[in-house]
């Protein structure tokens, strides 16, 4: 949950905080608005972040200063820049489970890799720059006071790309990485394309499916549990499913399923880390779904009458005012989320930081709930029965 508290502290809010469960841990500054942020799984001090250039910006936010965010305040320094965009890369930004990468794509059509262990193993022969890593893979080092008359964050350390990866045709939404693989990604983007890429076989696409949807694809997710399934997300309004083993090099694909729930398009799709068979699609329209893929096909008993939701659909978080940009699980709670809203359009500027977690009573098994309400029901009947 660390990531969620410091992505809320980046943005400027129209509204105080209204939880006591949400503490403020530190103020950075940060140079541009914050597209995307996403931490390291090896070490969560460390996060990465889109902001409108062609940069990926590097934080150890163990080590940045703590700052007040008063007018004029110049900007905090990132402890690590990625290059190797041409063009501006705002949204796609993953990294990895299992080594200290990071993968980004852009408005170039391109897509990046980088080892954030790169700038640690050429920083160690530079007594200028002297850090330590640990086999996290952390950044370690005193960072630049502020307001030194210097705020451009392309004046930090720099690290290039690994890798550059090109076959997409319009701007790159969305990256993932493989969970058991640093060597396997995937991608999409606006020329409505789902790409496999792998490292070790060289830059171009290992699998290229065309047309994975009929729009502009904004999300992509890889199963934690079972690596052979991808979610994409799309402007089309529908999220699909595709397993990895029904598609062949040359581009040949078809989603094995299809959720349509949503009413706009599709911003974000995030595998459960608790079930294989569950995930959450967030969209325009203000809603964050719960689907489970093995629930497709199955009619949902209600009283005396059976109702058709749409496939796979079990529940619904309506609480946002406006289009939910994005949601993540948490690891450690299961069914807990966060997710966070964009209430520009309705409430003239700001954002919403939502932590919520579904009744246990809707995702425990069905024979499970049926017993306790039993038990629950003759309670209450023996309880009313006394005079």
């Amino acid at each position: 949950m660390f990531l969620w508290t410091f992505a809320m502290l980046l943005f400027q809010f129209n509204e105080e905080a209204r939880s006591p469960f949400v503490k403020k841990h530190k103020t950075i500054i940060h140079p541009g608005e914050v597209n995307r942020i996403r931490e390291l799984p090896q070490n969560t001090k460390i996060v990465a972040t889109h902001t409108d250039s062609p940069d990926v910006l590097i934080w150890d936010v163990e080590a940045q200063p703590n700052r007040h965010a008063v007018l004029g305040a110049t900007n905090s320094r990132p402890d690590l820049i990625l290059t190797g965009h041409q063009d501006n890369a705002e949204f796609a930004l993953a990294m990895c489970p299992t080594e200290p990468y990071v993968l980004s794509g852009g408005k170039d059509k391109s897509v990046v890799l980088w080892s954030i262990q790169d700038h640690i193993t050429s920083s160690a022969t530079d007594p200028a720059t002297a850090k330590s890593a640990g086999s996290s893979g952390s950044i370690i080092k005193q960072s630049p006071k502020p307001g030194d008359g210097n705020d451009k964050a392309a004046d930090g350390p720099s690290v290039g790309p690994r890798g550059i990866y090109n076959g997409h045709e319009d701007t790159v939404e969305d990256v993932t990485f493989c969970p058991s693989s640093a060597q396997e990604f995937c991608s999409v983007g606006d020329d409505s394309c789902l790409i496999l890429w792998d490292a070790r076989v060289g830059t171009s696409p290992v699998i290229k499916v065309e047309k994975a949807h009929d729009a502009d694809l904004h999300c992509v997710d890889w199963n934690p549990l079972d690596d052979n399934l991808i979610l994409t997300g799309s402007a089309d309004n529908s999220v699909r499913m595709f397993d990895r083993r029904n598609l062949t090099s040359n581009g040949v694909g078809s989603p094995i399923n299809k959720f349509e729930g949503h009413s706009a398009a599709v911003l974000c799709v995030q595998w459960s880390p608790d079930k294989s068979s569950v995930f959450g699609s967030s969209a325009e329209d203000g809603l964050l779904n719960i689907w489970d893929y093995e629930k497709v096909g199955k009619k949902v008993e209600q009283g005396p009458r059976t109702t058709n939701y749409p496939a796979g659909l079990f529940f619904q978080h309506a609480g946002h005012r406006d289009k939910v940009v994005d949601f993540h699980w948490n690891a450690s709670d299961p069914w807990t989320v966060v997710s966070v809203s964009d209430d520009c359009d309705s409430t003239g500027g700001g954002g919403t930081l939502q932590i919520w977690r579904m009744s246990d009573l809707i995702y425990r098994p069905q024979d499970e709930v049926l017993a306790e309400l039993e038990k629950f029901k003759a309670h209450v009947i023996s309880c009313t029965s006394k005079p």
